[in-house]
């Protein structure tokens, strides 16, 4: 393993052990909202700390972008996208379906990725030409090649509804066209699945750069394919993302397209 690689999955294990001691007095927990459906709960905040005490220490110069802190850090080429706890309701409510992710880029683009579910204790790991893991064994996409044999991942809006009837109209077409559609509710998670081949594709609008850019790389290193809604490399800067197998890929972006809302950024 890469030793910034190494040093990313300290800091993920670091910030489990928080959310895992929260996770037996749930209902000791202060619960702030900051938007609608948007919740933030004093567990987030110390497992990014924790998260960025172990890369400052091992980086003091590169820069961080963090759920919680936003931007800090000095200028660098490179920088560090953290979500200390990806599915915080699922959390508040002692479903036990969340993540740490963290990744890192250099000059824009992934270098190093990391997704770690404290509940099952699965790490998925991954390095730009290094290939992806989960818990050291080598991950691959499914080979699942037909869009109605596909189980479909998906995150519904919750922050934001502009967009919500184009959703439902993609979620309806592909109701019909799949062998099922699953919005467990952590989106960094949803992506690791694809990665190892649990789900053969998947599609969010309005993601933030944390809750995807460690399970883009992830994909891509497990041989799949990732999009913004125009079928280009912008998800980052757009949060809309269509992902999967190449052969389901191909199948699942222009129905995607077919729905997408004529003012929405691809």
């Amino acid at each position: 393993m890469h030793p910034t690689l190494n040093i990313a999955v300290k800091a993920a294990r670091r910030a489990a052990s928080v959310i895992n001691r929260a996770s037996t007095q749930l209902d000791l927990l202060t619960v702030q909202s900051k938007s609608p459906n948007d919740f933030v709960t004093e567990v987030d905040r110390a497992a990014e700390q924790a998260i960025i005490e172990v890369l400052r220490d091992a980086f003091p110069g590169h820069g961080i972008l963090a759920e919680e802190s936003g931007e800090s850090g000095p200028e660098s080429e490179y920088t560090w996208i953290i979500d200390p706890l990806d599915g915080t309701t699922n959390f508040i409510h002692g479903m036990p379906q969340y993540a740490v992710s963290i990744a890192q880029t250099k000059n824009g683009v992934l270098e190093h990725a990391v997704v770690y579910d404290p509940n099952t204790n699965e790490m998925f790991t991954a390095s730009r030409g290094a290939g992806a893991f989960l818990n050291d064994r080598r991950i691959r996409v499914s080979r699942r090649t037909r869009l109605n044999e596909a189980l479909i991942g998906t995150g519904f809006p919750f922050r934001q509804f502009d967009h919500v009837d184009a959703y439902l109209a993609m979620f309806k077409e592909l109701t019909q066209k799949t062998a099922g559609i699953r919005r467990p509710g952590a989106a960094s998670l949803d992506l690791a699945y694809v990665a190892s081949g649990r789900f053969d594709g998947f599609w969010e609008m309005g993601l933030s750069p944390w809750d995807m850019a460690a399970g883009v790389l992830l994909i891509q290193e497990a041989g799949g394919l990732v999009s913004d809604l125009s079928g280009e490399a912008n998800y980052l800067t757009t949060g809309n993302l269509v992902a999967g197998t190449p052969k389901i890929f191909g199948q699942l972006l222009p129905i995607i397209q077919a729905w997408r809302p004529a003012n929405l950024r691809a």
